[in-house]
């Protein structure tokens, strides 16, 4: 399987799209655009977006969130600037933001602005909250987890804790770009275009929508899931030799039996106390217990050997880094090559994620590397009309970099 299509073009090629965006969440709707063949320009400041600068659990926002996509630098505080950046954005099929409510419209950027001049553009708005009470809070993924349910569910009873990626603002700006090609279906049938609205904090919501139905099911609120009730009797991960651990599963009474037979537990398979899965969840703190002595004895390895040869559900207990060499990813094409724009590694080669789905068969590729600072500027404004000597005076008044 190829990481690139060369058969067929990808489906948006021909799209233009321009996004005023930062951090993730309005940057992860413009790699779904840009992965599937849109041209993306990316509106940076002069001094950069500034995840390119970001440390620690940061520092993989820009690389990540930034390849297929074209970079120009324009200070809009500037009025030569702004107005730039309105032709810029007159010129696209599709206008991404996600900045406070009201910033665009300072600059005459904003849905109604431009769609009075273009009735065509599709104008997609990433925000913390959709219009209402909340709407002029200011939203992090973290914040909308915490008052959305979603710590609280992650953590510890007592101790809520946020998911280990950036899991609202990358799912925030995938469904910003699936309200975009909703909208580009309609225009084409309607001819006119639309205004779509994403934000974190419903986003959390429909995320936690599974245990809000399960108390209106049951009654019963739904605990965090290090103190559930689990629905399946063995799920779980389990420390055996030499400390390492394993998840391991057995989710129907076929599988419990194969599990019994693989590992000789046929005093277990026999006992009537666990016959079905709703018994052995009843019998979940007597039979838990017996199942962690027991498999205490086997390496890690020999246990996913074991049962991976049984069909039975496993995973190895993995960090991030250890993906990259990962050797479904390697062989499925789920890794591409960049290059880091910026930092100490500014320059050198990086595998990167790409989407998990097939178009044709084919993985959607890379094609651009993330870009540096401002690296299609001259290209972009030439495209608009502008002579070098006009580019020239917008530099020289600092409103492109």
């Amino acid at each position: 399987m190829s990481s690139n299509r060369t058969n067929h073009p990808l489906p948006l090629t021909g799209l233009r799209v321009v996004e005023f965006t930062h951090m993730v969440m309005g940057p992860t709707c413009g790699m779904v655009l840009a992965d599937m063949g849109a041209e993306v320009i990316k509106v940076e400041p002069i001094e950069g977006d500034r995840t390119r600068h970001l440390l620690g659990a940061g520092a993989g926002f820009f690389p990540m969130f930034n390849r297929n996509k074209k970079s120009i630098a324009i200070d809009l505080h500037k009025p030569q600037g702004a107005a730039v950046a309105r032709q810029l954005a007159l010129s696209a099929d599709v206008v991404l933001e996600n900045f406070k409510p009201d910033t665009m419209a300072k600059y005459g950027l904003d849905y109604t602005s431009l769609s009075a001049q273009n009735p065509k553009i599709i104008y997609v708005s990433h925000k913390g909250f959709l219009p209402g009470p909340y709407e002029h809070r200011t939203a992090l993924d973290e914040v909308v987890q915490m008052m959305g349910g979603l710590a609280y569910m992650t953590g510890r009873p007592g101790d809520p804790l946020r998911a280990g990626t950036s899991v609202n603002d990358i799912m925030g700006g995938m469904f910003g770009a699936i309200g975009a090609l909703g909208a580009l279906i309609q225009r084409g049938i309607t001819g006119r275009g639309q205004e779509v609205q994403s934000a974190l904090f419903e986003n959390n919501v429909f995320l936690v929508g599974q245990h809000m139905l399960q108390y209106a099911m049951t009654g019963q609120p739904a605990a965090p899931m290090p103190a559930r009730i689990s629905p399946w009797a063995v799920y779980d991960v389990f420390t055996v030799k030499d400390g390492e651990q394993i998840f391991i599963s057995a989710v129907s009474d076929a599988q419990w039996a194969t599990f019994c037979d693989v590992f000789g537990f046929a005093d277990l398979k026999s006992d009537a106390r666990y016959a079905s899965n709703n018994d052995r969840v009843r019998e979940r703190p007597a039979l838990m217990p017996i199942l962690r002595e027991r498999l205490s004895r086997y390496s890690a390895t020999e246990l996913g050997r074991l049962m991976e040869a049984n069909k039975l559900p496993y995973a190895p207990i993995r960090k991030p880094e250890e993906l990259f060499d990962d050797e479904h990813l390697l062989a499925t094409g789920g890794l591409a090559d960049i290059t880091l724009p910026d930092g100490t590694r500014a320059g050198q080669t990086s595998k990167a994620t790409l989407f998990p789905f097939t178009m044709d068969g084919q993985r959607l590729g890379v094609r651009l590397s993330p870009p540096t600072l401002g690296a299609h500027t001259d290209e972009l404004l030439k495209a608009l009309g502008l002579d070098t000597g006009a580019v020239q005076a917008l530099r020289q008044a600092g409103a492109v970099g």
